[in-house]
């Protein structure tokens, strides 16, 4: 039985109910996720077993800067805009994901409160895996669970590479001359 996220938090949300009923549809997005782009059929049928699906109207908010965080998201149809707090607390727009994208997964894995705002831009389906479901992916399929352990490790490492890109490119401009 999949462990559903803790309501409260998921309150804005409509729950669609588990997600193995999309699993050919997440299949097909596959070639768009970077977290589940090495992914096999049989192996994201046995992934939504531990998954929920929800859907958020445009200008619901989905993840909220700050709050506690034990899940992560697949978008699955829809947008997503991604808003950071300036150090004047005006939300900024730092990205919009798409479907396939995956929302969340820093505050999964640290337990840290979550770094951004996300906010349906759009009608959206999101699947929803928990940091206890993965707990239990790692028990009960520790194959798969290495998997997804091991594409989130390079998945995060791979950004984490960009934003330190980006700050470089970001000082060198700042640098007086």
């Amino acid at each position: 039985m999949t462990e559903i996220p803790d309501p409260v938090r998921l309150a804005n949300l409509e729950p669609l109910g588990d997600a193995t009923q999309y699993s050919d549809e997440i299949y097909g997005m596959i070639s768009n996720s970077p977290l589940f782009e090495n992914f096999n059929l049989a192996e994201i049928r046995l992934l939504t077993h531990f998954m929920q699906v929800y859907r958020a109207d445009p200008g619901i908010e989905i993840i909220r800067e700050g709050e506690p965080g034990d899940f992560m998201m697949l978008l699955t149809e829809g947008r997503v805009e991604v808003f950071k707090q300036d150090r004047w607390n005006a939300p900024r727009l730092i990205a919009e994901i798409e479907p396939g994208k995956t929302l969340g997964e820093m505050s999964m894995i640290d337990g840290e409160p979550r770094f951004a705002t996300c906010v349906a831009a759009e009608r959206c389906t999101i699947a929803v895996l928990t940091r206890e479901n993965l707990a239990r992916i790692i028990l009960e399929q520790p194959i798969l669970g290495a998997k997804v352990l091991m594409e989130l490790v390079l998945m995060l490492s791979q950004r984490l590479r960009q934003t330190s890109s980006k700050l470089v490119s970001y000082m060198d401009r700042e640098q007086p001359q």
